[in-house]
């Protein structure tokens, strides 16, 4: 079973555009969908004047978490070295809790200062505008390739599905796709991939329920489909791949999945849907009930192991397209139709949340204090809109102009950044003791450390570590950022007996709180 060139059955492709029509008119509803004060502003462009409730929540979280690359990718990992592939499964599981406790600790800090911001909240903590400014820029850098790889997982479904034709066609039909986002998150900021986010997790729920049914029933079962992966495996598969975890791995394994969930709540986009919530029960509530997620992420990992199986040959260096040509394959028309609509529809809430993030931390904390210290909350949305396209645009621009994976190596890097401004915001929250200058100092050995290990190792995700006399592999991110933590528990008590100021202090209130109406609606 290989990736030629079949196109897929009209009553698929009819069920497919059908998916993306329904989307279409949800979007165009979103005008409606908890509607703020009539005055515009920042916050409500980009936070909904945080008037979502628990299910709102809920999806849109789900939604921002689980990208159509992560659904697409994290099967192709299992169908390319196995076992390794479920560490996301830990990795979810682990981020829960953290969720659990971090988002409404930092939602009630930065409802209680106005901040829109992660870097606004950094600001007022630790009264450093330097420590701000570096936590958007990180923010941005570390968002933008992750918007590129959103159009990269939607081209990969419609190429595996035969719905994406060769040149220039193709293309127009990629960059349509995310025209109409860029209209809809334009007009109605986080409104517009939130009503979105209904539609995601409905159809890749059942989509997913529905393709592993008919998986498992056509393999014979669980038994069966392990044992024929794990000969396709060792008969096609990389050297050393295998459903079974060596000893080898187990710390890659284990810092992976650790690294992973610390640096994912330090994301832009996670925050901003975060923010969004009505209050921080409302978060505790969603949280709970995140772990619906992992259970759909760990189905499609198992239809990595079921692409094994069913011996899908997917291109050399796209073993995201094992799953698509799987469904392809294997699935009724209209059901495989159901399936590429739905992982489409998966690319598209994130990449608007990430594209707002990315205005929103340009403009607060980059465009406003250093450009245009008088612009006006008014002035500022405008700014964002405007700054939200050209965050797409530059997608859209990376992924025809760069090879494919320039933009996974540079994502990889962005894991690696964003994951050392977490002493400044999750250990900030918690203890005012670590030196702001240290926390700076710290940042830029973590970022260099990183950025190091990730290019000399030819953009590897891992890298060796000696450990009491013994070497093993381990996160890059997690060893930059132990480089980080060094370096500030180093450098706090020396500046601190130095007497170097810690700050200028809180800054005073920049955004007015939600006008008129009650915020208090659940959805």
């Amino acid at each position: 079973m290989t990736g030629g060139d079949l196109m897929i059955e009209p009553m698929g492709a009819a069920t497919f555009v059908a998916v993306l029509g329904c989307t279409s008119l949800l979007a165009f509803a979103a005008r409606w969908f908890r509607p703020g004060p009539e005055l515009p502003t920042l916050e409500g462009w980009a936070l909904a004047d945080r008037r979502f409730g628990t299910a709102t929540v809920w999806f849109l979280l789900g939604g921002t978490i689980y990208t159509a690359y992560t659904f697409a990718a994290l099967p192709g990992l299992v169908y390319g070295t196995g076992s390794l592939g479920f560490f996301a499964l830990p990795y979810t599981v682990i981020v829960y809790p953290l969720a659990f406790v971090l988002l409404p600790k930092l939602w009630t800090e930065a409802r209680r200062g106005g901040h829109i911001t992660v870097a606004d909240y950094v600001r007022d903590r630790h009264g450093s505008p330097g420590l701000a400014l570096v936590v958007a820029i990180t923010g941005v850098l570390a968002t933008m390739p992750y918007i590129a790889l959103q159009l990269l997982g939607i081209r990969a479904v419609l190429a595996a599905g035969g719905l994406y034709p060769r040149g220039a066609a193709g293309d127009l039909a990629l960059i349509g796709v995310f025209a109409f986002l860029a209209f809809a998150t334009y007009r109605h900021g986080l409104r517009a991939p939130a009503i979105i986010s209904l539609a995601k997790g409905t159809a890749i729920f059942g989509s997913v329920l529905a393709v592993t049914a008919v998986v498992l029933h056509r393999l014979g079962g669980p038994g069966p489909m392990f044992d024929g992966a794990e000969r396709e495996l060792a008969a096609h598969g990389a050297p050393g791949a295998s459903l079974t975890l060596g000893p080898g791995m187990f710390t890659v394994y284990a810092t992976l999945a650790l690294g992973s969930a610390m640096a994912l709540l330090m994301y832009p986009h996670v925050l901003t849907a975060a923010f969004s919530a009505r209050s921080p029960d409302t978060l505790r509530r969603a949280s709970i009930g995140l772990p619906a997620w992992t259970g759909v992420l760990g189905l499609f990992a198992l239809l990595g192991v079921a692409a094994l199986a069913a011996g899908v040959r997917a291109p050399p260096g796209a073993a995201e397209a094992a799953v698509p040509l799987l469904v392809r394959e294997l699935m009724p028309a209209a059901l495989t139709g159901l399936v590429f609509g739905a992982l489409a529809v998966g690319a598209l809430v994130p990449a608007a949340i990430m594209s707002i993030a990315v205005a929103t931390l340009f403009v607060r904390n980059i465009y406003a204090p250093y450009f245009h210290p008088a612009s006006t909350p008014r002035h500022q949305m405008r700014i964002a809109r405007l700054v939200s396209l050209v965050a797409k645009v530059g997608a859209i621009v990376f992924v025809f102009g760069l090879r494919d994976q320039d933009a996974i190596n540079l994502q990889l890097l962005g894991g690696v950044w964003i994951l050392q401004t977490f002493p400044a915001v999750a250990i900030g929250l918690y203890s005012r003791r670590l030196h702001p200058r240290a926390l700076l100092t710290g940042w830029a050995a973590g970022m260099v450390t990183g950025t190091v290990l990730v290019v000399r190792s030819g953009f590897s995700s891992v890298a060796p570590i000696g450990v009491g006399g013994w070497e093993v592999n381990a996160y890059t991110a997690l060893i930059a950022l132990a480089a980080n933590l060094l370096v500030v528990a180093a450098l706090t008590p020396v500046l601190d007996r130095l007497g170097v100021p810690r700050g200028t202090g809180p800054r005073p209130r920049t955004v007015p709180p939600p006008l008129g109406g009650r915020t208090e609606t659940i959805a």
